[in-house]
């Protein structure tokens, strides 16, 4: 039986919450998680799993009962949906986990928000007291969210902390697996000039970050940035990726104004007929999108350090697409 105390963590299937998960229990934390689908995680000692979703409530209470510190993953992300069906998850859903949290006398409760909420920055690099300027109902609603979080922890009398990681990758995660085949083909565009700047957070580093959060009586109250120590123009986070993989860097380009003419006829076509449109706007963010943060704050407050580089952090990625046959090595 542990002596430490119980963690509830949403969203324990998916990529960041179950590498929380699996660092929760190797330090001897008993866990307990919300997971939509049981059968895509996998069962271990000290692991309660509950099935269901941000929409249930007697979920959301069996969660968090009896537990000492929430951590708040689980988001409607990249999938497509309205307004409504992203406030729905992303803050209908928060707010009702914050107030089974509170029920039950959580002591400390850690969300998870995004880098996002600041949009494109114009300030290099940027911080917490950046301006908001969210472009997507992803970023919109997790704004909302992340804003009720931090006004209600007066009242509560929940701890609350707030982590916005910064892009994150690593091994398990298949966000970034079109980008490094194609890379690998010689078939990778770069939309614009590739300056913008890119700022990612190796998994490990970012579950450091959450860790802190939980532990530090600093952290009570506050934002926190989490991501690697460097951040560069998009057009070298490509070349790494195809340095990874033995390939040359793209140099191609397609103008920005072209590209987003074709995804809005893409978009009109579409969306009317119901179909998700093979290109869109939004995507084209990857590519406009200029994120460079400073991390001073969670080094200083909370004695944060990333340790994996862009270049280790690559290598890892690409060897488990190789080892789960998502890509397979040049001869």
């Amino acid at each position: 039986m542990s002596d430490k105390p119980l963690v509830a963590v949403t969203g324990g299937a998916g990529f960041t919450g179950n590498a929380l998960v699996k660092r929760l229990l190797a330090d001897g934390y008993p866990v307990r998680t919300l997971v939509r689908d049981a059968k895509r995680i996998e069962p271990a000692p000290s692991l309660e799993i509950i099935e269901g979703d941000l929409e249930n409530k007697d979920a959301l209470r069996r969660l968090v009962a009896g537990t000492d510190t929430v951590f708040h993953i689980a988001a409607m992300f990249r999938s497509e949906g309205t307004y409504e069906d992203f406030l729905k998850v992303n803050y209908e859903g928060t707010m009702d986990l914050l107030d089974a949290a509170k029920q039950a006398s959580v002591r400390r409760f850690v969300y998870c928000s995004t880098i996002g909420v600041h949009g494109s920055v114009k300030q290099i690099p940027s911080d917490e007291n950046s301006p908001f300027n969210p472009m997507d109902f992803y970023q919109e609603t997790k704004l909302k969210a992340e804003l009720a979080c931090r006004t209600s922890e007066g009242s509560s009398g929940i701890e609350m902390v707030v982590i916005r990681p910064c892009s994150i990758y690593g091994p398990g995660d298949v966000r970034l697996l079109k980008m490094f085949k194609m890379v690998q083909k010689g078939l990778f565009l770069f939309v614009g000039d590739g300056k913008p700047n890119f700022h990612p957070v190796y998994i490990d580093d970012l579950v450091q970050g959450f860790m802190l959060a939980m532990t530090r009586p600093e952290a009570v109250g506050e934002v926190f940035i989490i991501g690697a120590e460097n951040y560069g123009p998009l057009w070298d986070f490509v070349a790494t990726a195809a340095r990874t993989v033995g390939a040359p860097p793209p140099k191609r380009r397609v103008p920005m104004g072209l590209m987003k003419a074709a995804a809005r006829l893409c978009e009109a076509i579409c969306i009317p007929l119901g179909v998700s449109p093979p290109l869109h706007r939004r995507r084209l963010s990857f590519f406009s999108s200029n994120r460079s943060f400073s991390i001073e704050k969670a080094r200083d407050m909370l004695g944060y350090e990333p340790k994996i580089d862009l270049e280790e952090g690559f290598k890892r990625t690409a060897q488990w697409y190789f080892d789960t046959n998502l890509m397979t090595k040049k001869k």
